[in-house]
């Protein structure tokens, strides 16, 4: 079950590879998400250590919740194998990898999981040709519906 969906990560980047993460959250975080009042926009990965965290991702206060509530746009801990953890930490030493959430879910209706993006920044003229290409295939579809 999706929660969010960050669209502007594979505008602004050319994803080569999917991770799946899980995250360390607060009891009020889960229950703010499971409303689906999450926001991934200009959100990305960083290592501290040898520790992956989830910066700038937005998750409103729950409504219900005291005065512990959680803080929106803490860093959260995100859950990978080491092995996995290790691999990406050498991949984003080189110039120009990013690590990007594409989505959260929820995974086997209790599991809240993280889609994460290794790939690099698209150049001006890349995003022009995905509009382009995005505008042909509309019109297309167009084009598909109208014959019948």
């Amino acid at each position: 079950m999706d929660i969010a969906i960050n669209k502007k990560a594979r505008f602004n980047y050319e994803i080569l590879e999917q991770f799946e993460a899980g995250i360390v959250l607060l009891g009020t975080e889960v229950k703010s998400i499971r409303a689906k009042k999450i926001s991934l926009v200009d959100s990305h990965a960083v290592f501290k250590g040898n520790e992956l965290y989830l910066v700038n991702a937005r998750i409103e206060p729950y409504s219900h919740g005291t005065s512990f509530n959680h803080e929106p746009t803490r860093s959260r801990k995100l859950l990978m194998h080491k092995k996995e953890i290790m691999r990406l930490k050498g991949k984003l030493k080189e110039k120009g990898w990013v690590l990007v959430p594409l989505k959260v879910y929820i995974k086997n209706n209790k599991n809240v999981k993280v889609q994460l993006g290794l790939g690099k920044g698209k150049k001006i003229h890349d995003k022009r040709q995905t509009i382009k290409n995005r505008d042909l295939d509309r019109d297309a579809q167009r084009e598909l519906k109208n014959f019948g």
